[in-house]
């Protein structure tokens, strides 16, 4: 392979190439290993496993500052930061090879017993999961080998007293060698290339899901929404739409790969503290007596004044109507909801037996769920953050004890019941804007899910508050637009918002940090008047 030899001092063009040789065996370990794993299992790609298996394992304050410094892109950085790592360690494990082979193979081996081991810890993982990393540690080796038998020959040791030579042509130096190595790098590159592309083309099911999702029609609901009413929106320019357009609509889970479930096998089961256990089909849910309701989502990750937020119209079933076939016993309290990846949220039973409009919904904005958001059918929850309520891809609800179980993130240390706290936020004008003297617009949203907002007041400076103007109430679900109009006067000024539920709480001005039950704390933001 052209391994350098005691005492033969390794040119550093060499080193680079070898590295370079170590990054193309591990894109190649990772084309092969997604080609076989589109076949075999999608989730059992080395990067979606380890990324997966990462995320479990993310602590509190870790998912926190992710979601705060990344918002939605969070999924993106921990790829791209995976990327990175694995590329150093690539390199890394070329120049070992270069130097001694079993050293730089072993930690080749040791990457991809890593995925393989992260495969088949996975939730519903099956006897292949760990096929992938095999086969792609497999063939990563296999090119790491040939990439680094083409590198040019360490040269010997000059002699203490050279002999006059004939000058070799450069060929003979090594720049065959190079030319050799140059095209072997280009075909492994290539194969690469081929492989990754050719795991997505193999992989049907997100194309499957994606043409079931484009066919489906969505029944008509036996309870319509109510038509929005005249004023549910400021004159503002820049505030918030109050509907969240599908793909504006923030998405935060701990799916690195997005889930995808075939509506025609798709069910969901009712079980555990119940007189009947009770099993309903996509095909029956179509076929049930549907409603249409606004809800506002919110994630218990969105800092005070952030924009984990939005409101949508969601078509769906009861979750009281099927609850009410399995008949919960006494003593029962909480729902145990399980996504087809195998994550857990506990719901209060209380929020999905009274009269709010808790549903398994199956329609968003009168669009087929998008399969980001939890085609076929996820749960929508008014009042509870979503972490306790809003499973996406949802397949089992285990009706229990919050006693006697655990969901996801409370057995991670956050609070088991995740009700919604009184919040507001200012929108315009942007923090760190500059605005004439005069009447300046003001306008944001404010939200308390099932209780409703009944006042918006805002500050400047430290000045007395005052009220400001609310939109028309659409429901108690749904967050809530207001406006002000502020006589500015030149200067630096800061502004501040805080709300009043219907239940008389005012928005605290204490500030905590999303974890454990969610943040809170005055919107303020400073303005420059000119």
């Amino acid at each position: 392979m052209g391994t350098p030899s005691p005492g033969r001092t390794e040119p550093a063009h060499v080193q680079w190439l070898a590295a370079l040789a170590g990054v193309l065996a591990a894109a190649t370990t990772l084309g092969i290993a997604q080609l076989v794993a589109a076949i075999v299992a999608p989730d059992s790609a080395p990067l979606v496993a380890v990324g997966g298996a990462f995320i479990d394992a993310t602590p509190a304050w870790l998912k926190d500052f992710a979601v705060a410094t990344f918002g939605t892109a969070d999924k993106a950085v921990l790829l791209l930061g995976m990327g990175l790592v694995i590329g150093a360690l690539a390199a890394l494990a070329g120049v070992l090879a270069r130097r001694r082979w079993a050293v730089g193979a072993s930690l080749v081996v040791a990457l991809g017993a890593v995925g393989a081991l992260a495969a088949t810890l996975r939730p519903g993982a099956g006897p292949t999961a760990a096929l992938a990393s095999i086969v792609g540690a497999g063939a990563g080796l296999l090119a790491l080998r040939t990439l680094l038998a083409r590198l040019p020959a360490s040269p010997a040791p000059a002699p203490a007293n050279p002999a006059p030579t004939t000058p070799r042509p450069a060929s003979a130096a090594g720049g065959a060698d190079r030319r050799a190595f140059l095209t072997a790098a280009l075909v492994t590159a290539a194969v690469a290339a081929v492989a990754a592309v050719g795991g997505q083309l193999v992989s049907v099911s997100s194309r499957t899901v994606a043409a079931a999702r484009a066919a489906l029609r969505l029944p008509s609901p036996a309870r319509a929404a109510a038509a929005l009413p005249a004023g549910v929106e400021t004159d503002v320019v820049g505030v918030t739409s109050f509907v969240t357009p599908n793909a504006d609509f923030y998405r935060i889970d701990t799916a690195l790969l997005v889930p995808q479930v075939d509506a025609d096998t798709w069910s969901v089961r009712v079980h555990g503290l119940v007189e009947e256990e009770v099993t309903m089909t996509f095909a029956e849910l179509l076929d049930a007596e549907l409603i249409e309701s606004w809800t506002t989502l919110t994630c218990v990750s969105n800092e005070v004044g952030g924009d984990l937020i939005g409101n949508a119209k969601w078509l769906g079933y009861p979750i009281r109507e099927l609850l009410a076939r399995a008949r919960p016993t006494a003593g029962a309290d909480m729902v145990l909801s399980k996504s087809v990846d195998g994550w857990t949220a506990s719901t209060p039973l209380g929020a999905l037996t009274d009269d709010r409009d808790a549903v398994l919904a199956i329609g968003m904005n009168d669009e087929p769920l998008p399969v980001a958001h939890g085609f076929p059918v996820r749960m929508v929850v008014p009042g509870l953050y979503g972490y306790v309520s809003a499973t996406k891809w949802v397949v089992d609800l285990e009706v229990t004890r919050f006693a006697d179980a655990r969901a996801y993130w409370s057995d991670r240390g956050w609070s088991e019941l995740g009700p919604i706290k009184t919040a507001s936020r200012i929108e315009v004008p942007a923090a760190g804007s500059s605005v004439d003297a005069g009447t300046v617009a003001v306008g944001g949203t404010a939200w308390a899910q099932h209780r409703g907002v009944v006042a918006v007041e805002v500050q400047v400076d430290d000045g007395e508050w005052a009220a400001a103007e609310l939109a028309t109430e659409a429901s108690v679900d749904t967050w809530r637009q207001w406006s002000y109009r502020w006589e500015a006067t030149a200067g630096e000024h800061r502004l501040r918002v805080r709300a009043t539920d219907a239940d008389g709480v005012v928005q605290t001005v204490d500030v905590a940090a999303p974890a454990p039950d969610g943040a809170t704390g005055w919107h303020s933001v400073d303005v420059t008047v000119r």
